[in-house]
């Protein structure tokens, strides 16, 4: 009974590693598009990544910006009618402000958690590049690029704990990754898909579907492309994303007629000077 036991056990240990070995190869072989992270386990990090920031960064109170919230949660509510937003029930989809006028920056955590900057939305001119850069954000968490990008960066051997739930510290450490703003780099394939799906999102919506490439050419046209934050990272080069937004966005049908415009929006601009 006992070297029968053995037996099974060592065979056990063999098919174990085997298996991890063939999830290690399809990983390699498959860079940013494999997710060993449930839907739960996204929307669980998410979460604790929410409240980690809430704790840890100044996040700016609904009650003393009352109207760049509504803004902010209006094209939320613009783009996840789009029908385009994959998981647009699953998820929280919160929108939340940092007060950090020095940085050029926004995201998304898993599950749907959407925190601007406000040095992106004093740097930005008009309501349809914002909307741009949040439906690129709101993207990430719907294609469930964290997810993947964990899966691809953090290992195997860490996310099967994970996915197991076997060790608390290994929650800490990913939420500790989502909210370091910039040890989660997504990949080219990542960017341009967002950016993609940015120009879907906004085509029914009030704002210019090729809103996402404003932020883009304001960079170029400062002489600052070089120089792009982590948020949407450092490649594809901006000038082929400004490109293939606009591209897209002019091939695109159905799109509402009435747009904000890129210039002159007295409105956007009164609103970014509260902040």
């Amino acid at each position: 009974m006992n070297f029968i036991h053995q037996k099974n056990e060592q065979m056990k240990k063999k098919y174990i590693l085997y298996l991890g070995l063939v999830l290690l190869a399809t990983m390699n072989s498959s860079c940013g598009k494999i997710n060993l992270l449930s839907l739960e386990d996204e929307k669980n990090l998410g979460l604790q990544s929410r409240d980690e920031i809430l704790n840890t960064m100044p996040v700016l109170p609904r009650s003393s910006n009352p109207n760049a919230y509504a803004l902010l949660e209006s094209m939320r509510n613009q783009i996840l009618s789009s029908g385009q937003v994959e998981h647009a029930n699953d998820f929280a989809w919160e929108v939340y402000i940092i007060k950090d006028d020095a940085t050029l920056n926004a995201f998304c955590t898993p599950g749907g958690y959407i925190f601007f900057y406000t040095g992106l939305m004093k740097y930005l001119d008009n309501s349809s590049s914002v909307a741009g850069v949040m439906g690129h954000e709101m993207a990430h968490a719907a294609r469930r690029h964290s997810g993947k990008q964990m899966t691809s960066q953090l290992g195997l051997n860490l996310l099967l704990q994970i996915v197991a739930g076997t060790s608390g510290n290994d929650i800490a450490q990913v939420v500790g990754l989502m909210t370091q703003l910039g040890a989660l780099k997504f990949s080219r394939d990542h960017e341009t898909e967002a950016d993609s799906y940015s120009v879907k999102y906004l085509c029914p919506t009030q704002y210019q579907s090729d809103g996402a490439s404003y932020f883009f050419q304001k960079l170029i046209d400062q002489g600052q492309s070089s120089g792009v934050p982590t948020y949407m990272s450092t490649h594809p080069d901006p000038g082929d994303r400004v490109n293939n937004i606009k591209s897209q966005a002019a091939s695109s049908t159905g799109c509402a007629t009435t747009k904000q415009p890129f210039s002159g929006d007295n409105s956007y601009i009164a609103l970014r000077n509260t902040l």
